[in-house]
């Protein structure tokens, strides 16, 4: 049986309803209740947001500014900026029209303010328009800056017959065609168990593997934990292993050549996952000219064993 570890910062407490502790992009299975928000958090906050996400809060946030400029224009008058047309939403499209061409300091000439009240909002506008550029600009800068990683996980992890035993494999493929240098793995099992006392609590486990680095990868690796008597799951079949409330918390370290530095990337399996008796589909070979081709296509891919 494997030696127990102390718990590395995710709770021994646990339940018999309990999801798993991390998600498959590597992000923590956590909802917070009651956190303060701060406006420090807001950075982070839009650099760590999905591009898409990103994008739309910038154009909402766009939209709403200048919808309330242009509500200003109309209370204050929108002769102020050109002769009224008698009708409330022309005069409406006309003030956001004015206020986006403020807010960019793009101006046409069609427009412009024929007051001293309509001059001075166009100028805190357009002041805020550039502030509000100069902070965008700085939060496509961090989100293109950014360190991360580019390791992709296999879809399946497989438990097969391996040496005299039984093993656990997975494997990873860098998704750019820079170096990734010296990566390194380290994988803890979590295993929920009924103690004395009928409560769930987790036992935390450093699983040995085969091979815990390699020097580069350029094309994938398949990372083993062989099920021998040292292995905290060698007392379980393969059938009770898939039974287990267990999961694989993994963490991936590498220098990065893009980025110089190093940089890390979370996954995690859950024990239901296993594909009994299968194998991984070899995802590299030697075209015809004797260069090697590795196809990401096959990367997913596993095979049933033969009997």
């Amino acid at each position: 049986m494997g030696e127990k570890i102390k718990d590395p910062g995710l709770g021994n407490a646990s339940a018999p309803f309990a999801e798993r502790m991390m998600n498959p992009n590597g992000s923590f299975n956590i909802i917070h209740l009651n956190k303060t928000r701060r406006f420090s958090e807001a950075y982070n906050f839009l650099v760590s947001i999905s591009w898409g996400y990103f994008f739309f809060l910038t154009f909402l946030m766009g939209l709403l500014i200048n919808a309330f400029f242009a509500l200003v224009y109309l209370v204050i008058g929108i002769e102020e900026i050109t002769a009224s047309t008698g009708n409330l939403l022309n005069d409406f499209l006309n003030a956001f029209f004015f206020s986006a061409q403020t807010f960019t300091t793009l101006g046409y000439g069609a427009m412009a303010p024929n007051g001293v009240l309509s001059g001075i909002i166009s100028s805190f506008e357009a002041f805020l328009g550039l502030v509000i550029f100069a902070f965008v600009t700085g939060l496509l800068y961090g989100r293109f800056s950014k360190p991360k990683a580019a390791i992709r996980f296999s879809e399946h992890i497989v438990l097969r017959d391996f040496k005299h035993t039984k093993a656990i494999m997975f494997r990873i493929v860098n998704n750019r065609k820079s170096v990734m240098i010296y990566p390194k793995v380290a994988v803890t099992l979590s295993l929920t168990k009924q103690n004395n006392l009928g409560h769930f609590v987790n036992e935390f486990y450093n699983l040995p593997l085969e091979r815990k680095s390699i020097n580069y990868l350029p094309t994938t690796w398949t990372i083993v934990h062989e099920i021998d008597k040292d292995s905290p799951l060698f007392e379980f079949s393969k059938e009770e292993l898939k039974e287990q409330t267990g999961e694989l918390l993994i963490m991936i370290s590498y220098y990065d050549e893009s980025f110089n530095q190093e940089i890390h990337q979370m996954h995690s399996y859950t024990l239901n996952e296993l594909h009994l008796d299968y194998k991984f589909t070899r995802a590299y070979y030697y075209n015809e000219k004797g260069k090697m081709v590795l196809d990401h296509r096959l990367f997913d891919c596993v095979e049933k064993l033969k009997s």
